[in-house]
């Protein structure tokens, strides 16, 4: 089974930097753009830092109930995310979860028998979506909306030697190049 990963902030919708689970909004594009991912035959899961939880500017209950918000606008436009993984620490936990870290791909490889070679991970982070998909050996596509612009320049050097298998304006020229590549 493959499946593609998507990272929240500046990915599926925000502005790049955490947000309050009940201020984040999904760009208008994203639940097509993940209904494309549903349709093409992909698992589609959301992976996601929420180091904002770990400070404690949100509960973890806050943090369920936009996820439960999310799930609800998705169906609206026949949409849905397979499963959710979040890692909920602050920054200097040192836990094994926290993107770059691959804690959350293992967690849902194990959980899914997937084969991590044969997934994508979508982001906007060079330093942590990127990076993450390279240390687990899977098809790397970077949008450019949210942090995505200066992922490729800013702050190229933060992750540099990893090329993304495609860079995409957004998540749905995301969707739409993950759907071809899966035909093939």
């Amino acid at each position: 089974m493959k499946a593609v990963f998507l990272d929240r902030d500046g990915t599926i919708g925000g502005t790049g930097g955490g947000m309050h689970p009940f201020e984040f909004n999904m760009y208008p594009f994203a639940p097509a753009a993940i209904r494309v991912l549903n349709e093409s035959g992909v698992m589609v899961f959301l992976f996601t830092n929420q180091t904002r939880m770990g400070r404690g500017f949100f509960s973890e209950e806050d943090l369920l109930e936009g996820f439960e918000n999310m799930r609800k606008e998705l169906a609206q436009h026949s949409a849905f995310l397979d499963d959710i993984f979040y890692c909920p620490h602050h920054p200097e936990d040192g836990c094994k979860c926290q993107k770059p870290k691959i804690g959350l791909l293992v967690k849902a490889k194990e959980k899914y028998y997937l084969n991590l070679e044969d997934c994508y991970v979508v982001g906007d982070t060079g330093s942590s979506d990127m990076v993450a998909a390279s240390a687990a050996g899977m098809k790397k596509v970077l949008v450019k909306t949210g942090w995505g612009e200066c992922s490729l320049t800013s702050y190229r050097e933060s992750w540099e030697g990893i090329e993304p298998d495609y860079i995409a304006e957004d998540l749905m020229d995301a969707s739409r190049w993950i759907a071809s590549d899966c035909r093939k």
